[in-house]
């Protein structure tokens, strides 16, 4: 997939006008890009109209319209978007009570290692983690996760017309999702 450059942003003033239209679009999109695994993570798989999406919202935040600014926002963003072999997602523990959040954080330490694609009877697909830095502690994990997916050539072509489970296998933490229909043609589109 094609990473985004200068050109393929909207100036801040045309991103507001666009605004409203933009983020209806994307928020559809990511509707068959977002899989529950369990009752409290999240994956959000990335492509590059997620991360585009990504880059408006904090260019317009912190009215960054320099082309420094701007390229520091591509070269922060731009990994995240898959690069035709492989998946990308961004991974949410989500739990709603700030003070059990913080207990679970503890108690899940390491599950960002030990998330995995189950596609066929093929070998798991384990999740590579916060690649650009290391987000957990010595003690707990962070609530939030970057994760990439490495897929060889037999996952790639099995993908799309096979069974597709999402896996956590941690001791604090197990929990499978089924991809659907939809979803798993979502992120097969990303293989292209």
């Amino acid at each position: 997939m094609q990473k985004l450059t200068q050109q393929d942003l909207f100036t801040l003033e045309a991103y507001a006008r666009e605004r409203a239209a933009f983020r209806a679009r994307v928020l559809a999109h990511k509707q068959a890009r977002i899989v529950h695994v369990g009752a409290h993570v999240t994956l959000v798989f990335e492509d590059r109209l997620t991360i585009q999406y990504q880059i408006q919202e904090m260019l317009r935040v912190e009215r960054i319209f320099e082309a420094a600014g701007i390229a520091e926002e591509l070269d922060a963003y731009n990994p995240l978007i898959p690069d035709g072999a492989n998946l990308k997602a961004t991974m949410l523990i989500e739990y709603p009570d700030e003070n059990e959040r913080a207990r679970k954080l503890v108690e899940l330490h390491g599950i960002e290692h030990r998330i995995a694609l189950l596609i066929a009877d093929l070998a798991p697909v384990v999740a590579i983690a916060d690649e650009d830095l290391d987000r957990s502690t010595d003690t707990k994990t962070a609530a939030v996760h970057f994760l990439r997916f490495e897929l060889n050539p037999a996952h790639v072509d099995a993908f799309a017309a096979s069974e597709v489970v999402v896996a956590i296998d941690h001791p604090a933490y197990a929990a499978r999702h089924t991809l659907n229909a939809m979803t798993r043609a979502a992120l097969a589109a990303d293989f292209n």
